[in-house]
Parts: structure tokens; C-alpha cells; sequence
């Protein structure tokens, strides 16, 4: 596009000034001509097919008829007024009603001429009948007009812009007149190869047919062609970004595998890594011996094993002479991975410290000393890590779990925490669908633990309406008799008026009385609760002095009870499937047969069935991942809104996943033989990545 034509601002467009500029930039965030034309329709009603009257059904969304204007009658008076008339065909008669605007429509209505009609029809009394239908006069030269034998735009509006006639219509009139007047400054952006490779549609070409598209065919091509353009430039500029990390930071070269990691792999390890956990540690390694900062994402389900990897990678580290960390987001997390690290190293292998808001001046001043000297090898903390104070005499080796909990500001204060900086594992338990982390992570190198350890069972998930609430008692003594402790989880912990649900306080009543002291011993925890008995609650349920915990969704990360064998989640059709999938993973980490619950009302709707038949027939969390995203659509997932990758004008990460591939693997074979983007053919490539890194759009390309 020519930049400049593009970059106009939005009222000096035919049709706009001030007024309906101010509401479309207030609305919609339209500010230029650009912004405009990128504002894509929701969908194309076909207005090239014409009904009869008897033809006519309430499951159409819309129709089209020509039909004769038999009478018309203003009814009712001043609030209650409304314009009815009467139109017919050689099929039968159809009903017209108006509530708005009745004196000027009323005024243009005229007995005996034909019309052509189109709406919304609805039946009443078993008569056909069409509220306030778009209206215009018939002659045979008007269907020689594209206005009513095409594919019409129908364009996203609101309330607001309605009052200042910008609905569908409106906006179409808008993008028809910029379309008139500078599809011929839309440029190519793509190299010819490219789209000769993909038989993509040309650009102007293609901005044209997705507002008004001459055909289906065409409208289908004009898609195409603006999502594989959309996601080719996301990649590329991902790409890139990889490229040039690797440039312009090197890493430190962990050159041995020595005592620390040889010392705990032959004697402390309790159980044999699995192949996937194996695969990734050799992945690490490679990466860590190439002079270049390791940046990886590991993806694994809850009870993978991602922490063990995490540790003898940084006892790889630790052996070349370096420093590392853990940064987790959350006290019970960071905790978790503390006691974890403990269990599996002992007291007297290594030097390791835990650093969270929770601890005290006198221990942080030590934890502080013993950093900067180099004593202290492990530090596990959370954003606590990253405080000016907290000073690393060599950090060669950082994990950051559950990243997406971060902000890039606090990410990037790590990696100033040393010369060089230090190599990342990036971990999350929150499986991610392969298309959202080739576009969230794309410039991360990634692998995945999809193996749980030896010697578990996959956990059993059952669903079960309230009627069915005494059975569940029932089986909950059962377990318990067995030695076995419970999970209860309540979405509020306070009753909304709006919303039908069990409460934690009411909920722990219930179980109080249901399971009596001095038998049954209950913990409770929530996010209200001080810190310091938030922690003797949980501690009470770790060592087995309670057999209940009545929580709210504070657990969903960061509690490790081996001996917990059943998770109830009460009203789970309120809870999103990553959640329901998080909350899951909190059992089966012993090797007793474990059980999830999900507990609903009899009233469910579509997406809450899909949701928990999901879980009841499925323990993969990457398969739950791509439900969840279908369901929620990627802007929703957890962490993901922040991340400004997901801002697809006409791309569907749900729907488009072959498209990403393709236009992920074209970027790769561009960047192979090309990697600074200096050939000729691909200076367009070149110039639209300088523009966008500039903080222009890919569109101001003359």
C-alpha cells in the first residue's frame, strides 16, 4: 500500500468527518484509511438468491423476496406506534412491521408496486412475517446491479455507531468509497515467487474480494490469500528474531558433564528417566555446548517430570562453574520445586536456598552473601529473584516455570543478571496446541515430555450429577478407610446471586457434617486466608493430620501429595478445560489408583457437556488443549492476551493450523538460504521487516 494514502486519518475520508470519526476510533480503534480497510467482515450474506413466500421457514437466517406492496397501516399510538403492511407474491402474503422510523418509511411505501424485500423472516400465529427488512423499489435493470445479486459484507457494529448510521450498511458504504478511490495504491508485499508458489490471489486483488466478493470462489481465494499473508509475516518476523539472538548473544559453553550431575544420575535419581525426559536433557545439552543462549520452552503435563530435567541441567551448569535458578510465580509453587530439589538431592549434596517474599530480613541477608561469593548454587524463588539486591557471582543457567505468569520486563531482568547471559528453560504444565506455540513461542527452540513416569496409573475421571451426591460420600469413606486423602474444590468461596453455585463455606459445612470429628479431620484453604494459615493448612494436609481439603482453585499448581488419591471439583461445568485438566494433576502422583470427580448441575449447556465428556475421555493434555482452543478460541487461553501475537485480523489459529505450517515452513526455507534477506527477490521481505520493526505496519510499502 502506498504509506502515505493509508496513514490518512479516518475523517477526511467521503462520508466520515469529525463526529463519525471520533465514534469509529472510540468503538472500533479505526483511526486511518488503513485501519479501515483492515476491518474485515464477520461473514458474506448471499443476497444472488431469491425465495417465494411459501418457501420461506424460521430456520433461514435471512431471505430475499420480490413481492407486491398489497396495503400499509400505521398502528397504536405514540410508544406503542408501529407501520404494518402487506406484501405479496404468486405464492402467498408476507407481513411487514416497522418501530422505528415509521413516518419516513411509511412516506416512501407505495400500494401496488413491487419491491425487493430482505431480512430476518419469523412466523407468528403460523404466518409468515419480517421485522424492519432492508427495502427497495423493483425494476428489472435493478438486478443487473451487484447490489443484490452478490455476496453482501456483513460488518461487526455496535449501539453507538448505529446512532450515527454506521451499522453493517454503514461501514459498507465507508469501505466501498475507500475502496474506490485507493485499491490502486495497495501494493505487493510478497515476492512473485511466492505467489506463483502458493497461486496466491494479488493483493489488491484480494483486499477487494474480501469486502465485496465477486463469487464465493473468490471471496475463498481473497481469505487465502490475506491469512497465509498474515501468518507468513508472523513467522518471518518471529524468525528473524531468532536469527538475531543468536547473533548478538552468545552463551556460555557448559563444555563437561561432571561429579555434580554424574554423582546424582548414578546414585540419587530414585527412578529411571523416561525416553522423552532423556530425549529433551540431550537436546538441552547440544544446545548448551554451541557458544549461543539456549532459549527453550518445555511443554509437559502435570506429574512429567519436568522438574528432575530442570535440576540436572542446571547440575550440568553448576558442573562448568556456573550459577542457577528457578523462578516460579506463585510461594506454593516456588515451595514445591524447594521441597522437591530437597527430597531428590538431600541436605549435604549441594547448596541451595529458597527466596520468596515470605523470608525473613536475617535470611535473605545470608542467602544474599553466599550468592555473591559463589557458595550458593541453587536458588529458588519467585519474582523475588529479580530484585536489584539479589547480585549472582556467575548465573549460567536460569528455568522459568509457568512463563506465561511473567511479563517480559521481568524475564529480561534475569538475563541482565550476568555478562554473558545465562542459558533459559522456559517450563509450562499448561500444554499449549501445537499452532498457538508455533505463534506464542516461535522464536523458542521447543520440546515436550508427552510420557509420565514409570509405575503410574492413569487417573480415572468420572462425572456425576448431584442426585448422585450420597454415592459419592460413600466412596469418598472408602478411600479414606484405605488411608487415602481428598481434594474438594469450589469455584467462589462467597454465593453470587447471579450464578447457581456451591460455595466453599457452605460446601465445608456440608462435609462437616457428613464426615464428623474426631473420624475425619478437615483442612481448609482459600486465597483470602493470611499466608501463614494458608501454609499450616496445606502443611496439615501434607503430612497426612487431615484426610480432606476443602480449597478453592489456589491448588491448582504447586501441592504435591502423593498420598491423595481423589479430586471432587464441584459445578466443573463452571471451570475452563486447562483448569479442569490443572486441578486433575494434583492426584495420581502415587502409584494407588487415583480418581477425578466432576461434580455439575443437571442443566448443562453445549460447551459445558463438550468440556467435561472431554475430560472423562481423555488423560492427554495436548488433545484437551486443542478442545479447550476451539471452544475458547486462542485469545482466551491462559497468558496468551498478553502476549500481542494473537491480534489476527482474518487468521484462525483453530482453523488454520495447515496454513501456519506451511507458511512456518516456507519462512524456514527463506531464512536457510537466505538468512539477512539480501537476494533481490526477497528485498520486499527485507523492507517490510525494517518498516515493522520501526513500529510501522506491514502496509507502508509504496
Amino acid at each position: 500500500m502506498n504509506g502515505q494514502a493509508f496513514q490518512t486519518p479516518v475523517e477526511y475520508l467521503k462520508g466520515v468527518g469529525a463526529t463519525r470519526a471520533d465514534v469509529l476510533k472510540k468503538e472500533l480503534g479505526l483511526f486511518n484509511f488503513e485501519d479501515l480497510l483492515n476491518y474485515f467482515p464477520y461473514k458474506h450474506i448471499d443476497r444472488t438468491r431469491f425465495y417465494k413466500i411459501k418457501d420461506i421457514n424460521p430456520e433461514l437466517p435471512h431471505v430475499q423476496i420480490i413481492a407486491r406492496l398489497i396495503n400499509k397501516e400505521i398502528l397504536g399510538e405514540k410508544h406503542t406506534k408501529r407501520l404494518i403492511a402487506h406484501v405479496q407474491d404468486d405464492t402467498g402474503t408476507l407481513e411487514l412491521a416497522w418501530f422505528q422510523g415509521i413516518r419516513w418509511i411509511e412516506k416512501n411505501l407505495i400500494p401496488g408496486k413491487a419491491y425487493i424485500l430482505f431480512g430476518k423472516p419469523g412466523f407468528f400465529n403460523g404466518k409468515a412475517q419480517m421485522s424492519h427488512p432492508e427495502i427497495e423499489l423493483y425494476s428489472p435493470e435493478i438486478l443487473q446491479r451487484k447490489g443484490n445479486l452478490t455476496l453482501q459484507p456483513a460488518y461487526n457494529s455496535t449501539e453507538k455507531l448505529k446512532q450515527f448510521s454506521l451499522d453493517s450498511k454503514g461501514i459498507q458504504k465507508l469501505t466501498a468509497v475507500l475502496l474506490e478511490q485507493y485499491a490502486k495504491d495497495i501494493h505487493e508485499n510478497l515476492p512473485l515467487y511466492l505467489i506463483n508458489q502458493f497461486k496466491l490471489m494479488g493483493r489488491a486483488a484480494a483486499y477487494r474480494n474480501i469486502h465485496f466478493p465477486e463469487d464465493a470462489n473468490k471471496l475463498n481465494e481473497a481469505r487465502c490469500r490475506l491469512k497465509f499473508e498474515e501468518l507468513f509475516f508472523l513467522q518471518l518476523k518471529l524468525l528473524k528474531t531468532k536469527l538475531l539472538r543468536i547473533e548478538k548473544f552468545k552463551g556460555n559453553i557448559f563444555g563437561t558433564v561432571g561429579n555434580y550431575f554424574n554423582e546424582f544420575y548414578h546414585h540419587k535419581l530414585p527412578f529411571e528417566l523416561t525416553t522423552p525426559q532423556k530425549r529433551v536433557l540431550k537436546e538441552i545439552r547440544l544446545d548448551t555446548q554451541r557458544g549461543v543462549q539456549m532459549n527453550r520452552l518445555l511443554q509437559g503435563d502435570v506429574g512429567s517430570g519436568k522438574t528432575v530435567v530442570a535440576l540436572m541441567s542446571m547440575l550440568i551448569a553448576i558442573d562448568n562453574g556456573f550459577q542457577t535458578c528457578i523462578m516460579a510465580p506463585t510461594e506454593i509453587l516456588a515451595n514445591q520445586h524447594y521441597q522437591t530439589i530437597k527430597n531428590l538431592v538431600g541436605d549435604d549434596f549441594i547448596e541451595f536456598a529458597l527466596l520468596t517474599g515470605s523470608t525473613t530480613k536475617k535470611e535473605r541477608k545470608v542467602i544474599h552473601e553466599k550468592l555473591e561469593n559463589g557458595q550458593l548454587k541453587i536458588l529458588i524463588g519467585t519474582h523475588a529473584l529479580i530484585e536489584d539486591k539479589v547480585q549472582y557471582k556467575n548465573l549460567g543457567f536460569v528455568v522459568i516455570d509457568e512463563q506465561h505468569r511473567f511479563g517480559v520486563e521481568q524475564r529480561s531482568k534475569l538475563w541482565q543478571k550476568n555478562n554473558i547471559p545465562p542459558h533459559v528453560l522456559v517450563m509450562t504444565a499448561t500444554p499449549i496446541p501445537r499452532t498457538l506455540a508455533m505463534t506464542l513461542y516461535g522464536d523458542l527452540d521447543i520440546s515436550i515430555i508427552d510420557e509420565l513416569p514409570a509405575g503410574r496409573k492413569p487417573i480415572k475421571t468420572l462425572h456425576f450429577y448431584e442426585p448422585s451426591r450420597l454415592r459419592v460420600f460413600g466412596f469418598m469413606k472408602e478411600e479414606i478407610a484405605k488411608g487415602r486423602q481428598i481434594y474438594i474444590v469450589y469455584p467462589l468461596i462467597k454465593e453470587s446471586e447471579k450464578l447457581d453455585l456451591k460455595n466453599l463455606m457452605d460446601g465445608f459445612e456440608v462435609i462437616s457434617k457428613e464426615f464428623p470429628l474426631p473420624d475425619y479431620k478437615i483442612s481448609v484453604v482459600y486465597g483470602k486466608i493470611p499466608a501463614a494459615d494458608k501454609e499450616f493448612e496445606m502443611q496439615r494436609f501434607v503430612k497426612g493430620e487431615t484426610q480432606i481439603m476443602v480449597a478453592t482453585t489456589v491448588i491448582e499448581v504447586g501441592v504435591n501429595v502423593p498420598n491423595a488419591s481423589v479430586m471432587i471439583i464441584e459445578n466443573a461445568e463452571r471451570f475452563g478445560l486447562s483448569q479442569l485438566h490443572q486441578l486433575r494433576g494434583r492426584v495420581g502422583r502415587g502409584a494407588e489408583q487415583s480418581y477425578c470427580i466432576l461434580m455439575s448441575g443437571n442443566k448443562l449447556s453445549n460447551d459445558g457437556r463438550i468440556r467435561l465428556n472431554t475430560m472423562v475421555k481423555t488423560n492427554n493434555g495436548f488433545e484437551i488443549a486443542e478442545i479447550d482452543m476451539q471452544l475458547r478460541g486462542p485469545g482466551n487461553i491462559e497468558g496468551t492476551q498478553q502476549s500481542g501475537l494473537l491480534d489476527l485480523k482474518v487468521a484462525d489459529l483453530t482453523t488454520d493450523q495447515d496454513l501456519l505450517a506451511q507458511a512456518r515452513k516456507c519462512v524456514e526455507n527463506i531464512f536457510d538460504k537466505d538468512p539477512q534477506l539480501i537476494l533481490p527477490e526477497n528485498q520486499i521481505l527485507n523492507n517490510t521487516l525494517q518498516l515493522k520493526n520501526a513500529g510501522l505496519t506491514w502496509d507502508k510499502i509504496s
